[in-house]
């Protein structure tokens, strides 16, 4: 797999201590609060995993299951394949999200949560890249692990065509690899 990586955009040690530094801004913001840490699968998992360990309150998990991709392109069609579980009605919700790029996924699933009439909602993405965001988007991510530039990543989760999510980096996807 490291065959096909132009270039490691950030090693494991960088998004370790990232992490660590969001782990503890989290912590001291939903102290007493009881938050419901929401994950979009499947990409953000590793990250999802490594972040809910680093924030130091109780807290309840739950995942969302969207689809918009199909090989490096956003459909800009969103599917809920699986919705939260938990009713977070009156409760805060944190949603982990690995990258946010053209604001599609990030924008249906605030929407969708704020239906069921959450306290609160806020975003902590490991990855923003903000030149890929669609017109017309104004939403933001309270948290941010990274700012990238307009390149394919994938590793630390991120996949092309449900690989390289197992690297322990994010590395910047060779061309070739995805225009074939």
């Amino acid at each position: 797999m490291d065959k096909d990586i132009e270039q490691i955009l950030l090693t494991e040690e960088q998004i370790q201590n990232r992490i660590r530094e969001l782990g503890e801004v989290l912590t001291a913001e939903y102290a007493d609060k009881n938050p419901v840490i929401v994950g979009v699968l499947k990409g953000v998992v590793v990250f999802y995993a490594d972040m809910v360990r680093r924030i130091k309150v109780p807290c309840q998990m739950d995942f969302m299951w969207l689809s918009s991709y199909s090989g490096a392109n956003s459909t800009g069609k969103m599917l809920v394949r699986q919705d939260v579980t938990a009713d977070i009605a009156g409760r805060h919700v944190l949603i982990l999200e690995d990258i946010f790029d053209t604001g599609n996924s990030l924008e249906f699933t605030v929407n969708h949560l704020k239906e069921k009439n959450p306290a609160s909602i806020k975003i902590c993405t490991l990855l923003d890249k903000p030149e890929r965001r669609r017109p017309g988007v104004t939403l933001q991510a309270d948290y941010v692990g990274f700012t990238i530039p307009n390149a394919f990543v994938v590793g630390y989760g991120l996949d092309y065509n449900e690989k390289y999510r197992n690297l322990p980096y994010v590395g910047i996807l060779k061309p070739e690899v995805y225009t074939k």
